[in-house]
């Protein structure tokens, strides 16, 4: 089995419960109890673009390691036909999250969004019994199918897997965890908690709440002007019940839970771990650089009535801000790698699909 803590669950809720603050001496996230050889068979699949229709896509096409499992693009790449139009969020943690997407509109299991990923006609656009029959007539995957404990590739598995190896991709290193934070970032640290506000929504282990909300985040135009992406866009708003969704030229976000007014344009806060491989940031690329995402929140936010009420002009300083940056940093760890997953007792040895950074990006 992979390393586990004792009494995991208490302790995360504790550190969830608890203050917004996170000292030097924080708990680093701690690994999640998962199948060892069900992982492993995750990590192949993960990395395997058979698992899209048209075999051009893997997982790692959008969520590439070394980019803490993003792809460095304002807005994604899609199946063929199209390219889709939000930013890829970071795995990092993703196993100890309740709701997933931008717009949270997954929230039972990674279980179901390794399924929503794979079936979804402008993600990878697979029909799941083709996929079985493929993992079928592949003898690494009926061998790492047994290995698993189960008697051959099926569906079922395979999202098991899948969600074995995504609640590996854990947060290692990183100096808020460690302790070895510079001056700098100290002095970021009393900002975030303090005069900054981040602490408010930027909270827990993760920094995240996991809560909707309208920062005022500009609209992206190139959604609306790439016919690709407004494809994608639209074949989106229909199938979640958005009205004139033809006519629409704003993500609505976290709205399309709720179809009540007062929520569009909210997305969820995002996790500020491994905050320096994932520019560009916003759930739709438009701000480039940390220094950017500073400035954006010293103005209060961006132009919009519905924009939350606590969003402010903070005043800080070009130093507070130059320490502030310092602090985001400290929260990002090692650099993930190809081969990982990252908490491992056994290695089983099998290779990964050699040519998955070859496909469509």
């Amino acid at each position: 089995m992979i390393r586990t803590t004792t009494a995991l669950g208490a302790a995360m809720g504790a550190l969830l419960a608890g203050s917004a603050a996170m000292a030097q001496d924080a708990v680093p996230i701690q690994p999640m109890d998962v199948d060892a050889a069900r992982a492993e068979l995750g990590k192949r699949m993960f990395y395997d673009p058979r698992l899209s229709g048209d075999t051009s896509l893997a997982c790692a096409s959008c969520h590439a390691p070394d980019k803490a499992f993003t792809d460095g693009e304002a807005l994604s790449a899609a199946y063929t036909g199209a390219m889709h139009f939000r930013n890829s969020p970071t795995l990092a943690n993703v196993g100890y999250r309740d709701a997933w997407l931008h717009d949270g509109r997954l929230g039972t299991n990674l279980n179901d969004v390794a399924r929503e990923m794979i079936t979804e006609t402008y993600l990878m656009n697979m029909d799941m019994r083709i996929m079985q029959e493929r993992m079928k007539q592949d003898p690494k995957y009926v061998e790492m199918f047994a290995a698993a404990g189960m008697s051959e590739p099926s569906n079922g598995g395979a999202r098991n897997a899948l969600m074995d190896f995504m609640k590996t991709i854990v947060s290692r290193g990183a100096p808020v965890d460690t302790g070895d934070l510079s001056d700098a970032a100290k002095r970021g640290q009393e900002i975030f908690e303090g005069k900054g506000q981040c602490a408010s929504c930027h909270s827990g282990p993760r920094y995240t709440d996991d809560q909707p909300h309208n920062t005022g985040v500009a609209q992206n135009p190139e959604i609306f002007a790439d016919p690709e992406r407004h494809s994608a866009f639209v074949t989106y708003g229909k199938f979640m019940g958005v009205e004139n969704y033809m006519n629409l030229r704003e993500d609505l976000g976290a709205y399309i839970r709720t179809h009540e007014d007062s929520t569009k344009r909210t997305f969820l806060t995002p996790t500020l771990r491994e905050l320096t491989y994932t520019a560009p940031y916003m759930h739709n690329g438009t701000i480039a650089t940390l220094e950017e995402v500073v400035d954006f929140y010293d103005a209060g936010g961006g132009d919009d009535p519905l924009k939350d009420a606590a969003l402010a002009p903070l005043g800080l300083s070009a130093e507070e801000k130059a320490d502030l940056v310092e602090y985001l940093k400290a929260m990002s760890g090692e650099s993930f790698d190809t081969d990982a997953y990252v908490w491992r007792e056994d290695d089983f040895g099998y290779a990964l699909i050699e040519d998955w950074r070859n496909v469509k990006n």
